[in-house]
């Protein structure tokens, strides 16, 4: 009696081993019965469908990998004043399951299924900067392969954070970034890698991309730091995403426009101040000018301060000083032809020795007529002189008509040094500001 207890002891541990085998098999190998010309049977994936709410790893201990890997298929809008960015993208994710697993030639050359999402375990893939609810839509599926590798892929319109700069508005470029990583497994559960090169993404979403709005796919480019959270180490992929902005809408509807007016500001100088037409022209300028940014303010950002808002700043003052000038130079000339004060010596020499005066007025014709006297007929707008009024002057010994000469011959200097420094501060200004925006 006592010898048959290595005989039973051995049986019942045969008896063990065959089971765990068959337990096993049953485990990680799938019974291809199921595969068939009118179908599969569902109940051969059963005992995988049953373990979707576990992380399918054969240790605890061992990370499940997922590669990750995007296409950015659409930029639907950038709102500069909430900073956020507006995409459209298919997110891929592929990741290998332990427990599923058949033999391809065994089971009629099938090497590849599609199974709804639903039956399987997903990875808690989201995107860090994202400020709406991942509306993933339902019933999609995943691809499974015959060595247990599963390919998901999901549509997503992410709306995310990005830190915008409009300073360079309209000719600014934006780099926003999409940072993949897991709501609630650490290192030690989850590891995320690529399935692509990022070049490869790139490419493949700048030949996509079907919107043919307002931004432009410059490039892609990635890092993979780490996320700590308290004691939690978290494995993330961070995705930059380079866009520009096109140009041509608000180059024809903004700059255009603004540079035509400010070039008609400019040529109204050479408007005659004595005819009364060049201030009510300037003042109709810059009511339109007023007008054209309350019509186009829909089209620049709602916060910030672009470049481009200094521009239209800098056209109406220029627009402003000149009416200013006008006003000034109308007002010296009437004051001549009305009651001219005695010109001062200092002024007088001034106006005599400024290069400007060859070109206005020649220095030469008042060398020879300063003492002589001018008559009515060299002044427009000058009515005949009386005896009273041919006086000489007590202090420089000047008639009235020789000082309403001088102080003509003033406003015409000074008209043109104020055109000259207009056009100066203009050109640099605009030189300026292109400078910037190529920067």
């Amino acid at each position: 009696m006592v010898r048959e207890w290595p005989s039973v002891r051995r049986f019942f541990l045969c008896l063990t081993i065959n089971l765990l085998l068959q337990a096993k098999a049953d485990t990680f190998t799938i019974n291809c019965s199921g595969f068939d010309q009118n179908g599969l049977d569902p109940t051969a994936f059963q005992s995988v469908f049953s373990k979707k709410a576990f992380r399918p790893v054969t240790n605890q201990n061992i990370p499940t990998r997922v590669n990750i890997s995007f296409t950015l298929s659409a930029i639907l809008e950038v709102d500069a004043q909430l900073q956020l960015l507006t995409s459209f993208l298919w997110l891929n994710m592929i990741w290998d399951n332990p427990f599923i697993s058949w033999d391809a030639k065994e089971c009629g050359a099938i090497g590849k299924l599609t199974v709804t999402a639903e039956n399987l375990w997903l990875p808690d893939i989201f995107i860090v900067e994202s400020m709406d609810v991942d509306h993933t839509p339902e019933g999609l599926s995943a691809i499974l392969t015959n060595d247990g590798r599963i390919q998901y892929n999901k549509p997503m319109r992410v709306t995310s954070i990005c830190s915008l700069d409009i300073f360079y508005f309209p000719f600014d470029q934006q780099n926003c970034t999409l940072t993949f990583s897991s709501f609630l497994y650490t290192v030690d559960d989850m590891l995320l890698g690529m399935d692509k090169e990022v070049w490869e993404i790139a490419e493949t979403s700048r030949d996509i991309v079907r919107t043919q709005g307002e931004w432009v796919l410059l490039g892609i480019n990635k890092a993979t730091p780490k996320l700590s959270v308290g004691s939690s180490l978290f494995d993330q992929i961070m995705f930059y995403v380079a866009i520009r902005r096109r140009p041509i809408l608000y180059v024809i509807n903004l700059l255009v426009p603004s540079s035509f007016l400010i070039a008609i500001d400019a040529l109204s100088f050479y408007l005659p101040t004595e005819s009364g037409n060049r201030a009510p022209f300037k003042i109709t300028l810059l009511l339109g000018y007023n007008v054209f940014l309350f019509m186009t303010n829909k089209l620049l950002p709602a916060s910030g301060t672009p470049l481009i808002s200094v521009y239209f700043a800098l056209c109406l003052s220029l627009m402003v000083v000149s009416l200013l000038e006008t006003i000034f130079i109308t007002y010296l000339l009437h004051m001549a032809t009305t009651q001219p004060p005695p010109m001062p010596q200092w002024l007088y020499f001034l106006l005599l020795h400024c290069d400007s005066l060859q070109n206005c007025c020649p220095a030469k014709l008042w060398k020879k007529n300063v003492n002589q006297g001018l008559t009515s007929t060299h002044l427009p707008g000058l009515k005949e002189l009386g005896p009273k009024e041919t006086e000489v002057s007590r202090n420089v010994g000047w008639t009235k008509a020789q000082q309403v000469d001088l102080w003509v011959q003033l406003g015409h200097v000074t008209d043109t040094l104020l055109f000259h420094l207009y056009l100066f501060f203009l050109v640099t200004s605009i030189i300026t500001v292109i400078i910037l925006w190529n920067t």
